[in-house]
């Protein structure tokens, strides 16, 4: 069998997360798929892919083989492509927190579509953890510390927790002077975040126990409401930006600010990376370190290992 078909089923294999979905993406019958793994394995002596009743996840050679395999078959692609002058083609896959990838990815997702027409992009907008491998992701924009050490990223600017409510609030509740006064004012909260608010001034930290008048799991509702007069919201600084400028909505207890906290491109091997996930790796590198909403703008840092 062709070395690169062996790879190249082994690819679907993981980004699909299972033997009969890339059977169906490659319009092979699952026994081929089974088969054409087994030989690979038995090649290389050794378990690419841990089986359970559940579902199917690369082991540690696995992962190894997979950052590899991906960049093989993609120079391949593009050896193909540039015979007929098209330089870049294929597909790419994004994933990014949902309000930050609606504001500031797509639109570099639509100048990349215009710049290279033969590149099909799946953005997947999402504010969970999405798996790189697990999901056949080639990049991610993420907010906050990393979690896989293993992951390469490039930080792009900073971001921070800003505690928000518009003028007529304000006008008619008052100002809170400290983070204790908040429990006199009506909070807005996300159902995913935590109960516990911590706030830092002058080195110290508070932590302040907060029941909302009002929990909603989408960030523009909450800003809907913020904008309405119906309380104070904590969202990220990039989130409000707009807003704080417009004067529709107010800081609230700005002395008592959290840390910034990163935003980085992620991906998961930058001397493998195929030349379609470079070529967007270096435009939203370069763009995203000029957006105004960032706390503290930061031109594109050296590529390292997040420990």
């Amino acid at each position: 069998m062709d070395k690169l078909d062996e790879l190249a089923v082994f690819v679907a294999v993981v980004q699909q997360g299972s033997l009969a979905a890339a059977a169906r993406m490659l319009r092979r019958s699952p026994a081929a798929i089974t088969r054409t793994l087994a030989a690979l394995e038995q090649r290389l002596a050794c378990t690419l892919i841990e089986r359970t009743t559940r579902r199917l996840a690369p082991t540690p050679a696995g992962v190894a083989l997979f950052e590899r395999a991906k960049g093989v078959l993609d120079a391949y692609q593009q050896a193909l492509s540039a015979s007929d002058g098209n330089p870049l083609s294929g597909q790419l896959s994004l994933t990014a927190p949902v309000q930050f990838g609606r504001r500031h990815v797509a639109p570099l997702v639509l100048t990349f579509l215009e710049r290279y027409p033969d590149i099909q992009i799946d953005l997947q907008l999402n504010d969970g953890y999405q798996d790189l491998i697990e999901q056949g992701l080639d990049m991610a924009v993420r907010i906050g510390q990393l979690r896989d050490s293993s992951l390469v990223a490039v930080e792009v600017g900073r971001v921070r927790r800003l505690l928000v409510a518009s003028p007529d609030y304000l006008a008619r509740m008052g100002e809170p002077l400290s983070p204790a006064a908040l429990a006199d004012h009506h909070l807005i909260a996300g159902v995913t975040a935590s109960k516990t608010w911590r706030f830092t001034a002058a080195g110290l930290q508070e932590r302040v126990r907060i029941t909302p008048r009002l929990t909603v799991n989408e960030v523009e509702t909450q800003l809907i409401a913020a904008r309405a007069g119906k309380g104070i919201a904590r969202l990220l600084s990039y989130q409000v930006y707009e807003d704080l400028q417009a004067g529709t909505l107010c800081e609230v207890l700005p002395a008592f600010r959290c840390a910034a906290v990163p935003v980085q491109l992620v991906t998961q091997n930058v001397k493998y990376m195929p030349a379609r996930v470079r070529a967007f790796w270096e435009l939203a590198r370069a763009a995203l370190p000029e957006l105004a909403c960032f706390q503290t703008n930061k031109p594109g840092q050296p590529e390292k290992e997040i420990d």
